[in-house]
């Protein structure tokens, strides 16, 4: 399995590799091929250092090929695995071990697959891949989920993904050890698309809107402005109100941008999926 986060031991990589747990625990796995134990767990192993993701680093050692090496160790059974941490070896275990039991010496020393992947949605965050680190920030456990600085990761995303319903309600539970510059960042980022949802624009068309509530061509040009900054669900109950009465009005027009409206938003839209299962009830 070709991966930077597992490497081959030998005599010229010996130290440069050892060293590098000073930054990154390495486990250490020593085997040869008359111990049929000490290879077979070798893709188990190596599917661990894949999950860990960097957090630690695999070194496989042959014992046959490298004979000093593992002198030099005193490695007296096989498997043997040792894990350096800061240069210093801070656990291990001797002889045929199970899979599990190598896990729950790793869990005692490492970050937990949670932490893991928090710590990939954040590097996401940090690289303004918001869609992505989304689903794996709600995917996470309640004690993280519930942490100031996740919070702050979760509110980013739903203002880049357009929720900001949910940003709002998000910043509102921000402990206050945590309202620091990327917590007044987000405040400003709500507010900025919270006067542009109420613009003088929108103000107008609504006050004009209240005053002739049956006009259809007025709802539909304030329903699109609602669109244009993220009302959705306003836009599309406006526009709902006069096509369940009559689904041809304005020659079919306002039926069009109803339907432009959830193509807009997508399949996996909530509110979009509440309203054309509505048009679908008057179409079929």
């Amino acid at each position: 399995m070709q991966s930077p986060f597992i490497t081959e031991l030998n005599q010229q990589n010996f130290m440069q590799v050892l060293e590098s747990s000073q930054q990154t625990p390495l486990l250490i796995h020593f085997w040869a091929s008359i111990s049929p134990e000490s290879s077979e767990i070798i893709p188990q192993l190596q599917q661990i250092a894949q999950n860990y993701n960097g957090a630690m680093t695999l070194a496989l050692l042959n014992c046959e090929q490298e004979q000093a090496i593992a002198a030099q160790f005193g490695v007296q059974a096989l498997p043997t695995i040792a894990l350096f941490i800061d240069g210093k070896p801070v656990d291990g275990l001797g002889g045929p071990q199970s899979i599990q039991a190598v896990e729950a010496m790793l869990a005692k020393h490492l970050p937990s697959q949670d932490e893991l992947n928090l710590n990939r949605a954040l590097e996401l965050v940090a690289n303004s891949l918001h869609t992505q680190a989304l689903p794996m920030l709600n995917a996470l456990p309640p004690e993280l989920i519930n942490r100031g600085d996740v919070k702050l990761a979760l509110t980013d995303c739903y203002l880049e993904t357009q929720d900001f319903d949910k940003a709002a309600e998000l910043l509102q539970s921000i402990p206050l050890e945590y309202q620091d510059n990327y917590y007044k960042g987000l405040i400003a980022k709500l507010e900025i698309h919270n006067q542009a949802a109420n613009s003088p624009e929108i103000q107008s068309l609504e006050k004009q809107f209240s005053a002739e509530p049956s006009n259809a061509k007025l709802a539909q040009e304030l329903a699109l402005n609602y669109h244009q900054v993220n009302r959705d669900e306003e836009a599309l109950e406006l526009i709902w109100q006069f096509i369940v009465k009559d689904l041809n009005a304005l020659d079919g027009d306002l039926k069009k941008s109803f339907m432009d409206i959830l193509s807009a938003l997508g399949q996996g839209n909530k509110t979009a999926a509440k309203y054309r299962s509505r048009l679908y009830s008057i179409l079929y």
